[in-house]
């Protein structure tokens, strides 16, 4: 009877989840349901399966709207109608167009308008009359006829009444205007929900005709979702049979260019994968991620494979990956979830720069119809609530930032704000929009639209509308093609290396670069900025307190550097056994059977399945879905609940003590939601060491490498001061040295024109490219003439001393400028010859280093003449260096530090600490501690050189500063501002 229930998969309309929906049918007695969001068919299969676990018969279709205007609702007949309606909201979103107002004819698809917006043409016959229950009086006036085409026509949108506030402040949002002004043409009828089947029959009583009609629709539709089989592309050659001779032909070739071909190991494992990927079917998702390497290494792009995938040796023969299985004792069975049967997944890294040009590629090789990004939904959360509710209700910006920032303060506490909250409350974890994966691309058998309407974000590839969690749940295993500027700066890096210098580095000598003595030096004592995931100084604190010098425990610390571990106290007990092997106790024996490679800690992902399988007993399949939803990729909350008390149950049943079992799971809560696989971690080693043997070895180029890819830890600065340390000459922008991007001449540094504020990208991409084709510039006339820039942009130029090369002062190259350039033109327009500047004596004006120096930070963001030392009022640089810190443990120490960064941590009472980070004026970087009665009273109050009163500290043979008092030093004035 009810023929268009909405879930809040109508964004910002729906106010039921999947599952609610399904329960207030159940509860109503409703044997079949029908799902029709708005605009898109998010949830089907996910309401399918929930369905059937209740014993409903699932419907499905799409309701149509443009705006806030209903047009008709489409209900699949069967999978081909579900697929038809897919298409037509695909086509729409792809071409950008409107919703047609009628419907076009569909084949397995029925139709249904309401009486108040007919088509002007004879409905077709596939289409119906919906009649709510509100109209059933109007009907008297009505032909049998026309009533042979009418349907019971009741939306579900809310619970209850209790939703239609809900509702409501959704529509507002959505709308973006104030709740009062709302009107009923933007908001669903207040009385749709459920009510009993024997409750409709009686209001359309006098009108069987009408429930027969709707009757004989509900049965004549049918939706069958398989949530059994794979999905992916099943056949990447000719057949299955085929797929296994490329497969095994590929490893075996791989194996004489990984391992020679008389490694009996090697030679032993890919025969046993190769028997397993054979059996389970996964041959062709082998070959398409092969394919797809194949592709990139042709055009010359790096690339990182990743993920538990890293754990096989056939991808690692297939150049998937750069990690050997065999020298990491990696096991390729470990990632088999028995109950799924579902292949290792396989991340790939490419530089930001390439990867678009790989997933173009993708789509050209697999097809449109059968490729898709994949897509997320991002949901109502935290401060946006918040702000959005605020809007709604009218309140100032002003008055909401106070209320997002001082929740509890009771001078924000009113009716409406507590309305807010209320509200907020409901509809947090509501979906909020669509988006985009981060990476994950689907290649699928069949084409996607069989499960799923697709939307054309501004990216220009198909994406999903529902998320990775349906993706799997379906039978659909992604691929992710992500993007990382930590490749980037090591193929640029080669490409600097071999113009500099003329040297061609092959950085993916591996091997080579674990027994290279100037990387074990830099690991060792922390010089690792720049450096790909081993350059924040947690991560360098981390290096230094292991003493860790190979790539090993380089792989362990990629680990247990992340989240939550520290929290847990598990950090820095692992640097304790690392140190000390024969200094503690394992747990239990099943710790020091399972887990002695790592001391006792779980470290990897693995080490999580380990101790739930030995350990509790769980069987693997319960143990991996367990890793997965702790880590955020499974999200049925029911299934997680299972297995935990499972997990506790079993330990009972073993006998181990609640002390013991409580403590083991306190380790896995806090490793399982952020641990890496080992496979994971090792793939991110290769590509710190590749990192590593450039900065070792040219650091000056791979610095320039690392600033023109930014998305590293620190600003540019940073990186900048960097290669001074290391012996470069920093030189700001010039119009005849520097590029676009930051370039190296020898052991000079040109800063590139991409750095300086606000100067349009099209004139410092052709400030290279005229000077490559026309030669160097003779004087500022020659510039003008030849690029004809604006007077601003000539201004930014000067200042940042672009022109120095003339051998004037920026103040007489100012006064030459303005001389040369009509300040009112405002298109300019190119000059034929070069214009005469008349000959003119200045007076003379001063000028100091000092000047040059706010003129850089104003538009570099730093300075390049001098440092920022160099700017301070005082002379003091501190009593005690950064390399002196070992010297002075248990010392309170005054020290001056230019301030790098700062990390917040929120401590168990719920006040700030801060960990700061700062660079001495040799050059050498040391860390803080903050804890909250000191930031009390000697709070950072932003970028700039401090004074620092503390106390030396240190842990495993690293130092460090414990704050006590902190003071930011004053610069010396710009006098040319007063």
């Amino acid at each position: 009877m009810y023929l268009n229930c909405h879930t809040y998969y109508s964004l910002r309309y729906g106010t039921m989840s999947v599952e609610q929906l399904v329960q207030k049918a159940k509860d109503n007695g409703l044997d079949t349901c029908v799902l029709t969001d708005i605009n898109n068919s998010t949830a089907v299969p996910v309401f399918a399966g929930e369905c059937r676990k209740n014993g409903i018969s699932p419907l499905a279709g799409i309701e149509f709207r443009k705006g806030n205007e209903f047009l008709y609702t489409g209900i699949a007949r069967n999978n081909s109608g579900m697929r038809e309606l897919n298409e037509f909201l695909s086509r729409l979103n792809f071409e950008k167009t409107e919703i047609p107002f009628p419907a076009p004819g569909f084949s397995d698809a029925y139709v249904i308008y309401r009486r108040s917006k007919l088509p002007s043409r004879k409905l077709y016959d596939n289409e119906r009359i919906g009649v709510s229950n509100q109209e059933i009086t109007r009907l008297i006036s009505t032909k049998a006829d026309e009533r042979s085409r009418m349907v019971v026509f009741n939306p579900v949108t809310f619970a209850g009444k209790e939703d239609i506030f809900i509702h409501r402040s959704l529509r507002a949002v959505d709308n973006n205007i104030l709740l009062s002004h709302l009107s009923p043409e933007q908001c669903a009828a207040e009385d749709e929900y459920f009510i009993s089947p024997e409750n409709v029959r009686k209001i359309f009583v006098s009108y069987p005709g009408i429930l027969n009609e709707t009757i004989n629709l509900l049965k004549d539709c049918n939706l069958s979702i398989d949530f059994d089989s794979h999905k992916n592309k099943k056949i990447f050659s000719a057949s299955r049979y085929d797929d296994r001779l490329l497969l095994e032909k590929l490893a075996w070739d791989g194996m004489k260019y990984r391992y020679g071909e008389h490694n009996d190991e090697a030679r032993r494992r890919i025969k046993h994968e190769l028997e397993i990927i054979d059996r389970l079917g996964f041959s062709s998702y082998f070959l398409i991620t092969w394919d797809i390497i194949r592709y990139s290494m042709s055009r010359g792009f790096y690339h990182v494979g990743r993920g538990s995938g890293a754990n096989s040796i056939v991808a690692y023969c297939l150049k998937i990956t750069n990690v050997d299985p065999i020298d990491l004792n990696l096991y390729f069975e470990r990632f088999i979830n028995p109950a799924r049967s579902s292949p290792p997944d396989f991340d790939i890294d490419y530089s930001w720069k390439e990867r678009d040009e790989v997933i173009d590629y993708i789509f050209k090789r697999y097809g449109y119809s059968h490729t898709a990004l994949l897509g997320t939904i991002n949901t109502f959360r935290g401060k946006s609530i918040v702000r959005e509710l605020g809007k709604v209700h009218g309140m100032p910006k002003e008055e909401i930032d106070a209320l997002i920032d001082n929740p509890s303060s009771p001078a924000g506490h009113n009716e409406i704000s507590e309305t807010i909250f209320r509200t907020g409350s409901r509809i947090a974890d509501f979906p909020n929009m669509r988006s985009i994966h981060a990476g994950g691309i689907l290649i699928s058998e069949e084409p996607l639209t069989c499960y799923t309407a697709l939307d054309m974000p501004p990216k220009g590839f198909p994406t999903t509308q529902w998320d990775m969690y349906t993706a799997e749940e379906i039978g659909f295993e992604k691929l992710d093609i992500l993007s990382q500027r930590g490749i980037g700066h090591i193929s640029e890096s080669a490409e600097i290396i071999l113009r500099n210098r003329s040297v061609d580095v092959d950085v993916h000598a591996i091997q080579k670069f674990k027994n290279d003595q100037k990387i074990k030096n830099l690991l060792r004592s922390g010089e690792t900025k720049g450096c790909f995931y081993v350059e924040s100084p947690s991560m360098r604190g981390l290096l230094q307190k292991l003493k860790c010098d190979d790539y090993t425990t380089l792989v362990a610390a990629s680990s247990i550097i992340r989240p939550g571990v520290a929290r847990s106290g598990m950090m820095r007990e692992y640097i304790y056994r690392f140190h000390n092997p024969d200094k503690f106790k394992y747990l239990h024996p099943v710790m020091k059977e399972q887990l002695e490679e790592t001391f006792g800690v779980m470290v990897y992902q693995e080490d999580v399945l380990k101790v739930c399988h030995h350990f509790a007993g769980l069987d693997l399949s319960d143990a991996d879905t367990l890793r997965r939803a702790m880590s955020g990729k499974y999200r049925s909350g029911k299934e997680m609940q299972r297995i935990v008390d499972k997990f506790f149950s079993n330990c009972r049943e073993k006998g181990y003590s609640d002390e013991l079992t409580r403590e083991v799971w306190r380790q896995i809560e806090s490793f399982a939601g952020y641990s890496f696989s080992k496979a994971h971690s090792a793939s991110y080693a290769v590509e710190s060491f590749q990192s590593l043997y450039l900065k070792a070895h040219y650091p000056l180029e791979f610095m320039v490498a690392v600033i023109n890819n930014f998305g590293g830890f620190y600003r540019t600065w940073v990186y900048v001061h960097e290669a001074k340390r290391y012996g470069a000459t920093i030189r700001p922008p010039c119009v005849n040295k520097s590029c676009y991007k930051t370039t190296i001449y020898g052991t000079d540094i040109y800063i590139g024109f991409i750095h300086i504020a606000n100067l349009e990208d099209k004139l410092g991409k052709s400030i290279e490219e005229n000077r490559h084709t026309e030669g160097p510039f003779s004087d500022l006339g020659d510039f003008v003439t030849r690029l004809n820039p604006g007077l601003e942009q000539m201004i930014m130029l000067i200042r940042t001393g672009a022109f120095r090369f003339t051998g004037k002062k920026k103040s007489e190259l100012l006064w030459e400028v303005h001389m040369l350039m009509n300040k009112s033109r405002t298109e300019p327009t190119k000059r034929l010859f070069a214009p005469s500047i008349r000959d003119f004596k200045l007076p003379e004006f001063e000028h100091c280093s000092l000047d040059d120096a706010y003129d850089e930070i104003e538009l570099l963001g730093f300075p390049v003449s001098m440092s920022w030392f160099d700017m301070l009022q005082t002379s003091f640089r501190g009593e005690i260096m950064a390399k002196d810190l070992n010297s002075y443990q248990g010392r309170v120490v005054k020290m001056v530090g230019h301030l790098v960064t700062i990390k917040y941590i929120k401590t168990v009472k719920k006040e700030w600490m801060n960990f700061g980070c700062f660079t001495d004026s040799d050059g050498n970087f040391f860390d803080t501690t903050h804890f909250p009665q000191s930031l009390v009273n000697y709070p950072f109050k932003g970028a700039g050189t401090y004074l620092i009163l503390g106390r030396v500290v240190e842990e495993f043979g690293y130092a460090s500063l414990e704050v006590e008092k902190m003071a930011k030093l004053p610069v010396k004035p710009d006098k040319r501002y007063g």
